[in-house]
C-alpha cells in the first residue's frame, strides 16, 4: 500500500478540526483522499454500510454527539467486519488513563490534538507511515504514541 492511494476517514464533529486535518493533508501532497463524518452514528452508520469500501485509516475524535469515539471504536474491534480497521484516536485529551484504555479496546495509535499547523503535519504524517508500513501489526502503545515532538 505504500505506492497505493490511501483512503483516509475523519470522524469530528467540530468543522474548524475538520478543516485543519484536511489542510494539513493538502499540505502533505499524500496519495491520500479524506472523507469526514460528522457524528459517532453517522460513522457507524457508513461503516456497516460499506464493507466493501472501508478506509484505510480512520481517525476518531473521542467527544461526538450521538455517539462517543469511545462507543464507536468499541462496536468497531467487535465487528468482525470492521475489526481489522486501524483507528487512529485524535483527540484534546491527554488523560493516561483514557490512553490505555483506547488501547486496551483496540486503538492503534493515539494523537493528542496539536494547536500547530506544522505539528498537525508531522502527527498524521506520522500516523500513515507507521500504519502503512506495519500493516497486519499488532499496536504496541510504547511505540505508537504519537505526540508531536517539542
Amino acid at each position: 500500500m505504500n505506492n497505493a492511494h490511501i483512503q483516509i476517514m475523519l470522524a469530528d464533529d467540530d468543522e474548524d478540526d475538520c478543516m485543519f486535518f484536511k489542510d494539513a493533508l493538502d499540505e502533505l501532497t499524500l496519495p491520500v483522499s479524506l472523507k469526514t463524518m460528522n457524528n459517532g452514528v453517522e460513522l457507524m452508520n457508513y461503516l456497516q454500510h460499506n464493507f466493501t469500501n472501508l478506509p484505510h485509516i480512520l481517525f476518531l475524535d473521542l467527544n461526538m454527539p450521538c455517539k462517543t469515539g469511545f462507543e464507536c471504536l468499541t462496536e468497531i474491534k467487535q465487528s468482525e467486519e470492521l475489526k481489522n480497521l486501524p483507528v487512529v484516536i485524535y483527540s484534546t485529551s491527554n488523560n493516561p488513563q483514557v490512553i490505555d484504555t483506547l488501547y486496551g479496546k483496540g486503538a492503534h495509535h493515539y494523537i493528542r490534538k496539536p494547536a500547530a499547523f506544522s505539528d498537525l503535519k508531522t502527527v498524521i504524517k506520522k500516523a500513515i507511515s507507521l500504519l502503512t508500513a506495519n500493516i497486519g501489526l499488532q499496536p504496541k502503545k510504547e511505540i505508537f504514541l504519537i505526540e508531536p515532538e517539542n
